[in-house]
């Protein structure tokens, strides 16, 4: 350990000296009371240390002790149903410690020292272990194995295994290394935040992570593997999004980061997800989540950490073989945070005074998603999928972190201040969104849920694309002055909106919806055109088609349980039987 003293103290930003042997992006403690700081800048002896809690008392003078350590995070039992702010110090832990207010210099170790974990073991001594390889596993939840791994570096032949209750820092095994070197395993590992953790190889996102969301999955699909991002205004419903998306998204772990989010809004996260039950196993939505909670009014520097301390931990996931949900909410707030530390080193500004750098530090987060082969000789595969909340001031998305965001992602989520004030949720507006994997999911559903199913998407958005321009033509002229076909057209893109795009996440079954019922759905509805078209061709009227009573049948599908698929095969038929009737001119007589 060794130590120097400050010289200069600007907000979150510390300038020291007499600290030659530190390096970038260690650990120090600043001042008496020891606040968690890193370095980010060396330029000769001065070193400049963004400095991760409050800073005010500090003065010029105070020690600066190095720790010779980059910012890690602990991995291990005990993650799971845990809530951390961004530099991983566990909130319930220092709550009983300090009370409500997170007190300066305040330390916590993340993971529970006491506590003993049920470890089995999977190997037994002889057997020649390498990197990545699951030595053993612990129940950590009623929902998740946590899978004990031989740290990335390491290999070689396990001398000794126990099975039994152990703490996280308590040997389980002893590894007999090439070099001959005997080193203990414990089941807690730890590990840099800014480096990314080595897997065999990066497989192409080719498969969809089903969510639930009809205006998702079926129009705008997310690879598992893949990144997206949700810009919207405040009040356009991300925040909403993403808890469906935590809820229901077909992920094993799901990791929330609430990074630089109002108060208010973290709380209602921290109240809601213990609330919230898991659809598949009916256990607590938190025995598969960890949250990171890092609020508006915490210090600006530690929004940065809280990003990287989640992905660490979702890469930590993903090597075990599951399949992980990042939620980021928002990487505004960590722009910011970016901006507010660059001003105070004199960086030259870029746009609107972000660092020239911001794309980069974007890309370097977004790269760190995707669908791997894990370090270990099952050749298990895992997967990271990232969505990332952006909150541009004013719903401006020409702002620079939207625009640096969709440079990277695959899938754009633009929500719509408009749509939210008519109460359309989720408020995706379906003409300016995009997803780059809809070409790989399309063969995907094409081959697992129905053949047809692309023909159905490109038609849907054909319909709400030809809606749009008919809507000019109506504003100006009036809606007498358009054809039959184009009438039927604005009423199919309405069933379109209201009957497939719209979703109630606050109604029981609505709230999910299959990839086979959302098939059926689209299908009833593109159904419902095709043969009202040849009804009008044949002479029908088009106001008897509009207010036909199947058309209340279509609408209330979605309400249609998923033990009851059979129902659409019956709206199917009277679909069919109804408009021949009208084609006839049965129904006009009626």
């Amino acid at each position: 350990m060794n130590q120097g003293i400050i010289t200069k103290v600007s907000g979150p930003l510390v300038v020291a000296t007499g600290l030659p042997e530190a390096k970038m992006f260690d650990v120090v403690k600043v001042g008496t009371q020891g606040l968690v700081g890193e370095v980010i800048e060396i330029r000769g002896d001065k070193l400049s240390i963004q400095v991760y809690e409050e800073t005010s008392g500090l003065g010029p003078g105070d020690p600066v002790v190095s720790t010779g350590e980059p910012l890690s995070v602990e991995l291990g039992p005990g993650l799971l149903e845990s809530i951390f702010d961004g530099i991983q110090r566990p909130l319930d832990v220092i709550e009983k410690k300090v009370g409500s207010f997170i007190t300066r210099g305040v330390e916590a170790p993340a993971l529970n020292r006491e506590k003993k974990w049920k470890f089995v073991p999977r190997v037994k001594p002889g057997d020649r272990v390498v990197e990545g390889d699951v030595i053993g596993t612990v129940q950590e939840t009623v929902i998740v194995e946590h899978r004990i791994m031989v740290p990335p570096g390491l290999s070689g032949v396990i001398e000794d295994i126990r099975e039994g209750e152990f703490t996280v820092t308590e040997p389980v095994a002893v590894l007999k290394t090439e070099s001959g070197q005997k080193v203990e395993l414990t089941m807690m590992q730890k590990w840099p935040v800014r480096k990314t953790r080595p897997y065999k190889e990066k497989l192409p996102p080719d498969r969809p992570m089903a969510t639930g969301q009809r205006v998702i999955d079926t129009l705008f699909p997310v690879a598992k593997g893949g990144t997206a991002c949700i810009p919207g205004p405040f009040g356009s419903g991300k925040t909403v999004v993403q808890h469906q998306l935590a809820k229901w998204a077909d992920a094993e772990i799901v990791v929330y980061i609430g990074c630089g989010e109002r108060g208010n809004e973290m709380t209602d996260v921290l109240l809601e997800f213990p609330e919230l039950k898991d659809p598949k196993s009916g256990e607590p939505l938190m025995k598969r989540t960890v949250l990171i909670a890092n609020t508006s009014n915490m210090p600006v520097a530690a929004r940065e950490a809280s990003i990287y301390t989640g992905i660490t931990i979702a890469e930590y996931f993903r090597d075990m073989g599951y399949s992980v949900a990042l939620m980021a909410d928002s990487t505004s707030r960590w722009a910011e945070a970016l901006r507010e530390m660059s001003g105070r080193l004199e960086e030259m500004p870029g746009e609107e005074g972000y660092p020239a750098y911001l794309a980069r530090r974007l890309a370097e987060f977004y790269e760190r998603a995707g669908r791997v082969i894990c370090l270990g000789s099952d050749n298990r595969e895992g997967a990271l999928t990232v969505v990332g909340a952006v909150s541009p001031p004013g719903g401006d998305l020409s702002e620079p972190v939207t625009q640096s965001t969709l440079r990277v992602v695959k899938v754009f989520w633009a929500l719509d201040s408009q749509l939210a004030y008519a109460r359309h949720f989720p408020a995706i507006n379906w003409l300016t969104s995009y997803s780059l994997y809809s070409d790989v999911v399309e063969d995907y559903m094409n081959k697992n849920i129905s053949s047809d199913w692309g023909e159905l998407r490109a038609e849907a958005m054909r319909l709400l694309q030809e809606e749009d321009s008919l809507q000019e033509i109506v504003r100006l002229v009036g809606i007498d002055a358009l054809s039959t076909s184009d009438r039927l057209v604005l009423e199919v893109a309405r069933s379109i909106r209201e009957d497939f795009l719209h979703q109630n996440a606050f109604h029981e079954v609505d709230t999910y919806t299959s990839l086979n019922k959302q098939y059926r759905m689209l299908k009833l509805i593109l159904m419902f055109y095709h043969e009202a078209q040849k009804a009008l061709e044949k002479g029908a009227l088009f106001s008897y088609i509009e207010k036909h009573p199947v058309r209340e049948r279509i609408a209330r599908a979605k309400y249609i349980e998923e033990s009851n698929m059979h129902l659409f095969d019956e709206i199917e038929e009277e679909i069919k039987r109804a408009m021949q009737d009208l084609a006839e001119g049965g129904a006009a007589h009626a």
